[in-house]
């Protein structure tokens, strides 16, 4: 992993974020991007002052759609974290790069907004731009064509497992020799009113309508639901010789990732967390690591009431002894869920850890659930030599997805 990239509620660049992870700052507000009166959930964690076209000129911003900006941009500031040049690469090594940005939803926008213009204006006034700002892949082909990346483009869609799965993806063209360099990572945009309503009728998220920044309390007694939210995160991930070939800065390995299935319910996950710690155990069974020698998890912990006490459960299940030793925390706490693109800016908060040393906390945190009884580093960051760092997504319809980092040492 040699560049990353981000757009959060807390920061629209990965160093701002980390910092701002580090310091507990949250991006819990009021709704700004609708009027919410009358929705029973009338918080979020929106990005803030975002300008699309530092990615893009303004015309190609006006035909795309908010997901498709967040992760291009993310995408973009990766790129140059990793010092990388497509413009005078040959076809050849363009070739051998691929683009892998997941998403749960997609232009979701485009829908609604779509459809509100056929109801009020006609079919005549559908913008023509609508089918490919809605589509899911777009934000991966956009990169593609803003760089000229010509090897495999994959946009899988798996509700909150989406970017974890990216890293498996990426792991598996780079052992099997088809690619030398995968941009990975996952993109959301997922705050419209259809959806607060859905969520919010089928009481996944948090009604502290008048203390946003309090809302998100994974693992913590009192926790509601969880924190609607957006954003984007991207890594460049390479073959070691090419980034040494390169002489870039190897930041942490992507070495072991796994995916499992609950098979059990639509939302609420297996309660004995059985496919979750499956996935763990798969995880690190393909990254050749014991589990005593992880040394941070960054949990789902979304705030919600089942999640938690199932992860909880499953990390048990996995970890043994270790679960009550190894330090967890959950970056949704200060940028809520943001859903496909959970797990991305996950694995920026892991590769963080490795590179600084430094672990983020889990805020509001202030009465620990007696069922979530791990160490979750509540409120207060934590200075912990981490070698070896796990990211969980788990989404709904039962997909579970953990992906393994570790400090790259030559």
């Amino acid at each position: 992993m040699t560049g990353l990239g981000a757009v959060t509620p807390i920061g629209n660049d990965a160093r701002t974020y980390w910092s701002n992870l580090l310091a507990g700052v949250n991006g819990g507000t009021r709704i700004t991007s609708f009027d919410a009166t009358g929705f029973d959930v009338q918080i979020a964690a929106e990005v803030k002052d975002f300008d699309p076209t530092i990615a893009m000129d303004r015309k190609m911003a006006r035909r795309m759609s908010r997901f498709i900006h967040f992760g291009v941009a993310a995408a973009k500031e990766a790129v140059e974290d990793a010092g990388l040049d497509f413009s005078d690469w040959p076809i050849e090594r363009r070739d051998r790069t691929a683009v892998i940005i997941n998403t749960g939803g997609g232009g979701m926008e485009q829908v609604t907004d779509g459809a509100d213009t056929l109801r009020e204006k006609g079919p005549g006034q559908v913008s023509p731009f609508a089918i490919p700002a809605l589509s899911g892949s777009m934000a991966a082909a956009q990169v593609s064509m803003k760089y000229g990346i010509t090897g495999p483009v994959i946009t899988q869609v798996a509700a909150c497992a989406s970017s974890v799965i990216a890293f498996q993806d990426a792991l598996r063209l780079i052992r099997s020799g088809e690619c030398d360099v995968v941009l990975a990572g996952g993109s959301e945009a997922p705050l419209l009113p259809i959806a607060f309503a859905a969520l919010g009728n089928m009481g996944a998220l948090s009604k502290r309508n008048d203390d946003p920044a309090h809302a998100s309390r994974p693992f913590d007694r009192d926790r509601d639901g969880f924190l609607f939210g957006e954003g984007a995160a991207v890594c460049v991930i390479e073959t070691v010789e090419h980034a040494l070939a390169r002489g870039a800065t190897i930041q942490a390995e992507v070495i072991g990732a796994a995916l499992t299935a609950d098979a059990f319910h639509i939302s609420a996950p297996e309660p004995s967390g059985r496919g979750a710690a499956l996935a763990m155990t798969k995880a690190l069974r393909s990254a050749d690591v014991a589990p005593d020698e992880v040394d941070y998890i960054v949990a789902h912990g979304t705030s919600t009431p089942l999640n938690d006490v199932t992860e909880t459960r499953a990390i048990k299940a996995a970890f043994g002894d270790h679960a009550y030793r190894v330090p967890i925390s959950s970056p949704k706490s200060m940028i809520g869920h943001l859903l496909g693109a959970a797990g991305a800016a996950g694995a920026v908060a892991a590769v963080g850890a490795i590179r600084e040393g430094w672990i983020p906390p889990t805020a509001n945190l202030e009465n620990p659930d007696p069922e979530c009884d791990l160490d979750y580093v509540p409120l207060v960051k934590r200075q912990v030599k981490v070698d070896t760092a796990i990211i969980n997504g788990f989404g709904f319809g039962g997909q579970n997805a953990v992906a393994v980092f570790r400090r790259f040492e030559a």
